[in-house]
């Protein structure tokens, strides 16, 4: 069974209905929870399901140079697994937002990070970060070219943005999640170009050293016992349905993970 949350912390439902409330508020709760009772060497597995590897994560953080002396924006953080890490590589300061109630107090919760609440037009002023990453919430969103731009903002000139969005390879996809809507490659260059960035790199999570053992396992873990707990609920089942298209597609090669690292102009 593919993990629900798996294709991203800021994976969102455009259509305001159910399979957002389960996916990203309901289970994000949940697997908060389960994170808690399990033990804290668990809490970064379980909130960074979705977001990349550490190798990804690590491939981006090298790149984007983040530094103690930074302060970065996780823009649909999630439970806070990849601002945690972030914060844990670099010293940076993080700022994080995201659309899920149950996902901000979820960060707060595990890692005691503040996040705000915010959709696409993000609540910060503008040239107020040295960088900013976005892993996996681009394909989720209505406008596109609008939170892109709402990037380019918050940065400070010069400043850079990583981002992880899943790319259609073969359009049109054999089936779709719910919400969701995939650019090519060619596509998300010419989004990035246009909001005011200059594209320096790009890499495929394919190309990324697996996670270590251990990582693996405790996320396993954390599924199993929200599995258990939460198997037979609806809610469950609607996260789970998206997931599984989500890991199909991948699996197959139609959508593709990518990485991007880019500098506002």
């Amino acid at each position: 069974m593919h993990e629900p949350a798996d294709d991203g912390p800021g994976h969102r439902s455009r259509d305001d209905g159910t399979a957002m409330e389960a996916e990203f508020d309901t289970v994000a709760r949940w697997t908060a929870d389960a994170a808690v009772e399990l033990g804290p060497d668990h809490f970064l597995p379980a909130a960074c399901r979705g977001s990349g590897s550490p190798g990804a994560m690590r491939w981006l953080l090298d790149r984007l140079a983040v530094g103690g002396r930074d302060t970065m924006l996780d823009c649909g953080a999630g439970l806070g697994g990849p601002a945690a890490f972030a914060t844990g590589e670099t010293g940076a300061r993080l700022l994080l937002c995201d659309p899920e109630a149950g996902a901000c107090r979820g960060a707060a919760r595990l890692f005691g990070l503040p996040a705000v609440r915010a959709d696409s037009r993000l609540p910060f002023r503008s040239a107020a970060v040295d960088v900013a990453w976005s892993l996996g919430v681009l394909c989720t969103v209505d406008d596109q070219p609008l939170l892109l731009s709402e990037l380019r903002r918050v940065l400070r000139p010069g400043g850079r943005m990583g981002l992880l969005i899943y790319v259609a390879a073969h359009p049109p996809l054999p089936e779709q999640p719910e919400g969701n809507d995939f650019p090519t490659d060619t596509v998300a260059r010419a989004m990035i170009d246009a909001a005011g960035f200059t594209l320096h790199d790009s890499a495929t999570t394919g190309d990324m050293a697996a996670a270590p053992p251990e990582w693996t396992e405790r996320a396993v873990a954390v599924q199993d016992l929200l599995e258990r707990r939460h198997g037979d609920d609806p809610r469950w089942r609607t996260a789970a349905r998206q997931s599984g298209i989500m890991g199909r597609l991948l699996g197959d090669g139609d959508l593709v993970g990518t990485l991007y690292h880019a500098t506002a102009r």
